[in-house]
C-alpha cells in the first residue's frame, strides 16, 4: 500500500463492559478510498467514529491501543479533539444541514476557525459548492434555507461544509444510505472526484457501491476486521471463508 494517512494498532473499544472493537488493525492510505463493509452491527459505524473521537460524548465508551494520524496517536489525553474534527471531517447517514441559509452552511466552520474576510468567504464558498457540484444547482439560491434543498442536495452540502475547512480525512457513515439512485450516483461521483485532495473512509451497505468508490475494503464481522486488501480483490479473491460467504451474498 502507498502511505499510510492513519493507522490503528491494536484498537478495542468498550461501551461498559461489553467490547464492541476486537484488536482492530487497518491502515487508511493516504489520498485513497477505503470502505467499511459488513452485516449490520458489526461495527462498521462504530470504528469510523472512533477515528475522530466521536465516542467522547458516550460516558461508557473507552478505548485502548492507538490511532496514529501521521504520527501522533489521536487517543492520547493531549489530543485536542476540535482540532482533531477540523483535520478528520465526518459526513452522516442523514443529510443534517444546518438551519440557515446555503452560503452560511458552507462558511459556518470557516467562521469558526476564524476567517471573516467576506471575499474570500464567498470565494471558498462558490469553490466548495463547485468541488461538490452543487453550484450549478444552486448558485443563484445561496440565500435559500438549506432545508428546502432535496435530499441529494442537502448531503453534497454537508460535503461541501465538511471539506470547507480543509480536512486531511473525510470519514462518510453509509452517506447514501437515504437517498434515491440518481442521488447516489452524484454523491460517488463527487467522492471519486475528491480522491485526489482527500483521504476518505465510507461506512457502505452496498456492497456494489464499495465496488464502485473504494481502493481499498475492510470487511468487519462482530467487531473485528476479517480481511482487509484491495477491493477487486476482497470481492474477486477473498481469502477468507467468512469474506467469501459475506460477499457472495449467504448472510448480511
Amino acid at each position: 500500500m502507498e502511505k499510510i494517512k492513519m493507522d490503528i494498532q491494536a484498537l478495542d473499544l468498550f461501551f461498559g463492559k461489553k467490547q464492541v472493537l476486537k484488536n482492530i488493525h487497518l491502515g487508511i492510505g493516504a489520498g485513497k478510498i477505503t470502505a467499511l463493509i459488513g452485516p449490520s452491527g458489526c461495527g462498521k459505524s462504530t470504528l469510523l467514529r472512533s477515528l475522530n473521537r466521536m465516542h467522547d460524548l458516550h460516558p461508557d465508551a473507552r478505548l485502548t491501543g492507538k490511532i496514529m494520524l501521521d504520527d501522533h496517536n489521536i487517543l492520547h489525553g493531549n489530543t485536542n479533539v476540535v482540532h482533531l474534527r477540523r483535520r478528520v471531517g465526518m459526513v452522516f447517514q442523514k443529510p443534517n444541514p444546518f438551519p440557515m441559509t446555503v452560503a452560511d452552511n458552507v462558511a459556518y466552520g470557516m467562521k469558526i476557525n476564524g476567517l471573516h474576510d467576506k471575499p474570500e468567504v464567498r470565494r471558498r464558498i462558490e469553490q466548495c459548492l463547485r468541488s461538490s457540484f452543487l453550484w450549478e444547482e444552486v448558485s443563484g439560491e445561496l440565500d435559500k434555507s438549506a432545508l428546502d434543498l432535496s435530499g441529494g442536495q442537502q448531503q453534497r452540502l454537508c460535503i461541501a461544509r465538511a471539506i470547507a475547512v480543509e480536512p486531511e480525512i473525510i470519514l462518510y457513515d453509509e452517506p447514501c444510505s437515504a437517498l434515491d439512485p440518481i442521488s447516489t450516483s452524484k454523491i460517488e461521483e463527487l467522492i471519486l472526484s475528491l480522491r485526489e485532495k482527500f483521504t476518505q473512509v465510507i461506512v457502505t451497505h452496498n456492497m456494489q457501491q464499495a465496488q464502485r468508490v473504494a481502493d481499498y475494503t475492510a470487511f468487519m464481522y462482530l467487531g473485528e476486521v476479517i480481511e482487509f486488501g484491495e477491493t477487486q480483490q476482497i470481492f474477486q479473491s477473498p481469502r477468507h471463508e467468512l469474506t467469501k460467504n459475506y460477499v457472495a451474498g449467504h448472510f448480511g
